[in-house]
């Protein structure tokens, strides 16, 4: 047996074809985990086979196994790789590539960073992006085309909102769909006009289609392009694998382009966007593990309602804020159960949008009643879960029913979800401990590109219920806060349960794949607004390093 620094053994490990990777032990690490009873566990040791698999978990004072070669972990800590059981991997790739206006605090901010960015790319026939939030810059109200028309007026632009569920052109772009006065409204979606009647440049939900149809299609090149940024951005945040909520005949092809010529790293448990997708993706039946377990298609991604910001999400009673207003259902009850069957008999787990107390009502009574008839394991999920009338959150234990929850989007959304429901609708808003409470599996994720995708702040808020800042002090609903160790369950193994993955990944045991990372600090030990500061300085998956830190400032 070899040993070696850790810094050598990179580079003798990662030279080394996956195929043919030797068995290591790595050892001296300050290792932190879940082990096989879900509690926290620390240890000294991995030992990886010559398959990139956990041969062995190693206490102080166990013998060490004879192995190929042995790197010294330095004493630095070591835990598993994160997993984010909600984003939009093509998505957070595409925000790397165009317009991101997320980080604009107002509209006059948003307008230079359009410009700027138009003159920047004069060849480009659209300009396209996403990431602005009027809530954010104190707006009062959507921005308009003509704001648009005001920086960039010679093409069109579009550019969605940050949660997805809106989108603002310019005249240009309005001309290019052809939308006008005479434009009627479409089912499940808002055209924003003004006193005239004429469209004012915002689309809510379905009605962003009536532009979207229109933009140019990225070419193969763009897209295997931004799905190397993704990869880039999330194992630069230690995550070692998502769920990719929404994937595309297109995004599948990219995926499999790189899986095939050994460029896929992440690994993605694929949820298709729709379930004409599904079908044409997967066929009669969720798709094999690819890939050495990289990469997967097992769901369905469906809709039931839109978001709060553009008050598309739907709500039993009217918004607090715009009292005509209860939201959008996007499918009717017959409509829903129909999509959900037909997912259902060929053994696809169905994942479902659902934010406002009426979808979540809605889909609790589905699942109800779909799973007298479609029995056994079938882990039907409900995405975001946001806001939930708290007589209804007890059904969240029935059906085996996963919650997959963001914890970021409640420090996002909190002042403007107290604004949208008012102060008697909030019990159960973001109710993370009340729904494990249930028995439902919690899986946690951070819906980038929405969000940042960036865990280390997922796993402060689980517990603090706090932002950044801190704010509000002691937190807001602090009885919904998770325990410190159950918010990594909530980013690791629960994770990798809600995907059908438990037993592959998702955990530093025996017999699962050796994901881990090393980062600078212990997640279990520190203060929150130290954990948020966290440096991932390498990431591993399969037993072979896919990044290491340069030395640079962090992720953005």
């Amino acid at each position: 047996m070899n040993r070696i620094s850790l810094a050598a053994a990179i580079l003798a490990a990662t030279a080394l074809p996956s195929a043919a990777l030797a068995d290591v032990l790595i050892d001296n690490v300050d290792g932190v985990r879940i082990d096989e009873d879900g509690e926290l566990d620390r240890f000294t040791g991995l030992w990886i086979d010559d398959d990139g698999k956990i041969a062995g978990v190693l206490d102080r004072g166990d013998d060490r196994p004879k192995t190929d070669f042995r790197l010294d972990g330095e004493g630095r800590v070591m835990m598993p790789g994160l997993i984010d059981a909600h984003l939009h991997v093509m998505g957070v790739g595409f925000g790397e590539l165009t317009l991101d206006l997320s980080d604009t605090n107002s509209l006059s901010e948003a307008q230079q960073k359009i410009a700027d960015f138009a003159r920047e790319n004069p060849g480009r026939p659209w300009i396209l992006g996403r990431g602005w939030n009027q809530e954010k810059w104190g707006l009062g109200r959507f921005p308009t085309a003509a704001e648009l028309d005001q920086v960039v007026a010679d093409r069109p632009v579009w550019l969605e909102r940050v949660d997805g569920h809106a989108g603002w052109a310019n005249t240009a772009a309005l001309k290019a769909a052809g939308v006008t006065k005479a434009t009627k409204d479409v089912a499940g979606g808002n055209i924003m006009r003004l006193p005239s009647g004429e469209p004012a440049g915002v689309f809510v939900d379905a009605a962003g289609d009536l532009v979207a149809r229109v933009v140019p299609e990225p070419r193969p090149r763009d897209r295997d392009a931004a799905l190397a940024k993704a990869q880039e951005k999330l194992l630069a945040f230690g995550i070692t694998a998502a769920a990719d909520m929404g994937t595309t005949m297109e995004d599948w092809q990219t995926m499999r382009r790189a899986g095939d010529s050994g460029r896929l790293k992440l690994r993605i448990m694929a949820y298709a966007a729709g379930v004409d997708a599904m079908e044409a993706i997967a066929g009669p039946g969720p798709t094999p593990w690819l890939y050495d377990d990289r990469l997967r298609l097992g769901g369905v991604k469906l809709y039931l309602d839109g978001a709060l910001g553009s008050r598309g999400a739907w709500l039993k009673a009217p918004y607090a804020d715009d009292h005509d207003n209860t939201g959008l259902p996007l499918l009717g009850p017959a409509q829903l159960r129909n999509l959900m069957s037909r997912a259902a008999m060929d053994g696809f787990q169905v994942a479902t949008h659902a934010i406002g107390d009426a979808a979540n009502a809605e889909l609790l009574g589905a699942i109800e009643e779909l799973s007298e008839t479609y029995t056994g394991d079938r882990r039907w999920r409900i995405e975001h879960a946001q806001i939930v009338t708290p007589a209804d959150i007890a059904r969240f234990g029935q059906a085996g029913i996963i919650a997959s929850m963001q914890p970021v989007h409640q420090t996002s959304d909190r002042l403007m979800a107290e604004a949208r429901l008012g102060p008697d609708r909030l019990d159960g808003a973001y109710a993370w401990s009340s729904i494990a409470q249930t028995g439902a599996r919690l899986a946690f994720g951070s819906d980038a590109p929405v969000e940042s995708p960036d865990p280390q702040a997922g796993l402060a808020t689980a517990f603090t219920r706090e932002d950044a800042e801190g704010q509000p002090f002691g937190g807001w609903f602090p009885a919904e806060a998770v325990s410190r160790e159950n918010a990594i369950r909530g980013f690791t193994q629960d994770a990798a349960y809600a995907g059908f993955a438990e037993g592959r990944f998702g955990r530093l045991v025996e017999g699962e794949r050796a994901d881990f990372l090393f980062v600078d600090r212990d997640p279990t030990l520190v203060s929150p607004a130290q954990l948020r500061e966290t440096r991932v300085l390498e990431t591993w998956i399969g037993g072979e390093r896919v990044y290491a830190h340069s030395g640079q400032d962090g992720p953005d």
